[in-house]
This record gives C-alpha cells, sequence and structure tokens, in this order.
C-alpha cells in the first residue's frame, strides 16, 4: 500500500533540492502535524487519517482567510491561501459542484431524511465519501438547502 506520508516525505526532499522555501515550509507544517496525531494516539495513520488532518488544515486555514480578511490583512490572508494550494496537491482530486450536488441528493434519498432535524443522517453517509475532497461546510449548506425545500 502506498502511504501518502511516503509520498509528502518524498516532495519535501524534492522541495529541499529544488529550493522551494515556501511549499518546503507547509510541508513541514504537514508532516508535524500528522506526526502530532500519531504520537497522541500512538498509532501509524493510514491515508484516511492522513487526509483528515490535510483536511482539517484545510479549515484552518480557510477560517484564518476569513478573519485576516476580515482585518484587512490581505498580506496573512495571502500566506494562508498559497499554504491551501500546497495542502490540495496532497488531498484527491475535488468534486465537482455537480457531482457535490448529485451526492447529495442521493444521500438524501438514501437516507429517507425529510426535514433538517434529520441532516445527521444525510452527513454521516457523505463524509466519508466527501472527505478532502469537497470543503464539508459547503456540503452542509447545500443538505441544509435540499432539506429545507
Amino acid at each position: 500500500m502506498d502511504l501518502l506520508t511516503d509520498s509528502i516525505r518524498e516532495d519535501m526532499k524534492a522541495s529541499m533540492k529544488g529550493g522551494h522555501k515556501v511549499r518546503l515550509g507547509v510541508i513541514r507544517l504537514i508532516l508535524a502535524a500528522i506526526k502530532q496525531v500519531e504520537v497522541d494516539e500512538r498509532i501509524q495513520l493510514d491515508n484516511n487519517r492522513v487526509i483528515l488532518v490535510l483536511d482539517k488544515m484545510l479549515k484552518q486555514r480557510r477560517e484564518s482567510i476569513k478573519q485576516f480578511t476580515d482585518a484587512n490583512r490581505l498580506d496573512l490572508a495571502v500566506i494562508e491561501e498559497a499554504e491551501i494550494l500546497v495542502i490540495q496537491d496532497f488531498l484527491p482530486q475535488p468534486l465537482s459542484e455537480q457531482e457535490i450536488d448529485d451526492m447529495v441528493n442521493d444521500a438524501i434519498q438514501t437516507s429517507k431524511a425529510e426535514s433538517v432535524k434529520e441532516m445527521g443522517k444525510v452527513m454521516a453517509l457523505l463524509k466519508e465519501k466527501m472527505q478532502g475532497r469537497a470543503d464539508m461546510s459547503i456540503v452542509s449548506n447545500k443538505i441544509k438547502a435540499a432539506l429545507a425545500e
């Protein structure tokens, strides 16, 4: 099994050799976050767990961008956006808007959810399939909208 962490480490070596300091810094942050979870939980992360770590890092950066933009610190927002691009390189191919809509509709039909109160059922079906491939806050909004109709 090809581990995602091995791929990230190889990219780190290539970034060192190529002198890509910004990319190297972000990759080191990624590896540190993975290592932190491995040490805390005393396990070696599989690809799915690594994707969860990367997804969490993306979410943190998106929130930071919003805060920096609100505070008119666009210089800091640009740095976060650059980090997002590097992190996304290690995630699976993102889902298109249409794919997300189709998956949400299928999950609603499968779960037989009829109101926003049953949103958890729909999210449970989608979370694993979409992890690392879609911004789950956007997915959540789409589910709410579909169930509110």
